[in-house]
């Protein structure tokens, strides 16, 4: 009967085992290489419903005010989430414009933020002397979500933030995580793109897909250890009714 036991819970554990290699990140690295950065970042494209922080410097600081971010003026969004300010910038309405102090709409859709900063700077440039202007996206956000630590959508700071780094913001893979197809899904203009990623290895890190864009969702899915298992807890009641009908059949035959 111990034997019965014990070749039970050999066979539940057996379900949960991981190797080595079904874990580990980038096992194909085994020298020091170079990857230059702009062959592979593409600079993220504004679009409607995207939320634009600009800041305008320059010598006359009065010069300026005129066209400075008005808390009043329409076309401008602020979220509040207690009494803490989320965001607070300007709002590409459904036409793909925003409503700049000084310069009325303006056509910013299609346009990353560098190519945007140096219109504004021309156009400012009419009317005040030596302007700079600085753009960013305040509502980049990424979804990560699956098998790992703290799922979730998290708000970046800036406009680079990698796959590696995403995965890190939501406490890395657990265990159970799939390494060899972690799916990645991004919207285009022609539609709705998946990529499955094998984080074993170093060669989708040299793609564009290395880089997340503007509200990525990384999936990572259970892997077959995971899903064994679950499905075993899931049906621990029937796996209990059978084991005591083998444990009652055993004690009975060899009584």
């Amino acid at each position: 009967m111990k034997k019965i036991i014990l070749t039970f819970i050999f066979c539940v554990l057996l379900f949960s085992c991981a190797t080595k290699k079904e874990v580990l990140y980038f096992q194909d690295i085994k020298e020091t290489s170079l990857v230059k950065v702009d062959q592979i970042y593409s600079h993220p494209i504004i679009e409607v419903n995207d939320i634009l922080k600009i800041d305008l410097t320059a010598l006359s600081q009065a010069a300026i005010l005129p066209y400075q971010f008005d808390k009043n003026m329409g076309g401008q969004v602020q979220q509040r989430q207690g009494d803490i300010l989320k965001l607070e910038g300007y709002l590409v309405d459904e036409e793909g414009n925003i409503n700049y102090p000084g310069l009325g709409l303006v056509k910013v859709e299609g346009y990353t933020t560098q190519e945007l900063q140096k219109r504004f700077e021309t156009q400012l440039s009419q009317f005040v002397k030596d302007p700079t202007v600085r753009i960013r996206l305040v509502n980049f956000k990424v979804s990560v979500i699956g098998e790992v630590r703290n799922p979730g959508t998290y708000t970046i700071a800036e406009e680079t933030v990698s796959l590696p780094q995403a995965l890190g913001l939501a406490g890395d893979l657990t265990i159970q995580g799939e390494r060899k197809e972690v799916l990645l899904i991004r919207q285009t203009k022609e539609g709705r793109e998946h990529v499955q990623i094998d984080l074993t290895s170093s060669e989708w890190m040299n793609s564009e897909y290395y880089f997340l864009k503007q509200n990525d969702v990384v999936y990572v899915q259970p892997n077959n250890a995971k899903v064994k298992t679950a499905g075993i807890i899931g049906n621990l009641g029937t796996l209990l009714s059978v084991f005591s009908i083998l444990l009652s059949t055993a004690i009975l035959i060899f009584r």
